[in-house]
């Protein structure tokens, strides 16, 4: 018996140090960077999307909202606590994407601007926000992830759409939050109409596309596209980019 014991244990530590030298063989080819990222949306595959990302051992940059989601609650709800601390122990980074998910309009007269929330108290309802008011909104979602999770966001955010101006991005820096948009290859397609962007129309074009630097943007569900993007493309997406020799890796970018 105890013989049997050793010879279990050595195939374990066997199968170990295997898959560690096939780890530093895939690390020491990788010569391009690309940045997955992920906003809340209506939360539907983010259980999907959290499971590939664990089984392809890589991680991604969360940017959160408090959305409505495809369960009937909220994103940042306590319902969703266990969700976004096994992320953290994963060690996945967080952005804000505002909390109510706050559109903007455009630029307002006195240096404020104009912006509509989707969610919240004042959801549909078009706003002037000045820098105070701006940062809060960018701010709520770091106060909200820190009560969840007991840890921070990083120091970035998104805002929803990708609808800024200069002046939007200036009172995000100056609330201490860098703006971080997506690559124009990098937009994943997930909320497009499955019926004219097929899945494998995404993957293909993706796989293709996407550069050393590139930062992708999809979501954790999204309600216009009956074809869910996700877990369709992702997995395989990740594969086709591995065999490309692309390392992922979390937001902000580190200086060379």
């Amino acid at each position: 018996m105890p013989f049997k014991v050793s010879l279990t244990k050595l195939s374990v530590l066997i199968a170990f140090a295997i898959s560690s030298s096939l780890g530093l063989a895939q690390g020491s080819h990788c010569k391009k960077t690309v940045y997955l990222t992920f906003d809340t949306g209506n939360m539907s595959v983010a259980q999907n999307v959290a499971d590939i990302l664990n089984r392809q051992k890589i991680q991604a940059t969360f940017f959160l909202a408090n959305e409505k989601t495809s369960r009937g609650d909220f994103s940042l709800d306590d319902s969703w606590k266990s969700y976004w601390q096994e992320r953290v122990r994963e060690g996945h980074y967080f952005g804000s994407h505002t909390f109510d998910h706050l559109y903007f309009v455009k630029d307002g007269p006195s240096g404020e601007i104009f912006a509509k929330p989707q969610f919240g108290p004042k959801a549909g309802v078009m706003s002037l926000y000045n820098e105070a008011s701006y940062c809060r909104e960018i701010r709520r979602v770091d106060d909200r992830f820190q009560e969840l999770t007991g840890s921070h966001i990083q120091k970035i955010w998104r805002a929803p759409g990708g609808k800024t101006s200069p002046r939007s991005i200036r009172m995000g820096s100056q609330c201490g939050y860098q703006h971080i948009g997506w690559s124009p290859a990098g937009f994943l397609g997930d909320e497009l109409s499955s019926q004219t962007h097929p899945n494998q129309m995404l993957l293909d074009k993706a796989s293709k596309q996407l550069q050393d630097g590139d930062i992708t943007m999809a979501h954790l569900g999204i309600w216009s596209r009956k074809d869910p993007w996700a877990p369709a493309v992702l997995e395989q997406l990740i594969v086709n980019l591995k065999e490309r020799g692309f390392c992922f890796a979390t937001l902000p970018k580190q200086s060379k």
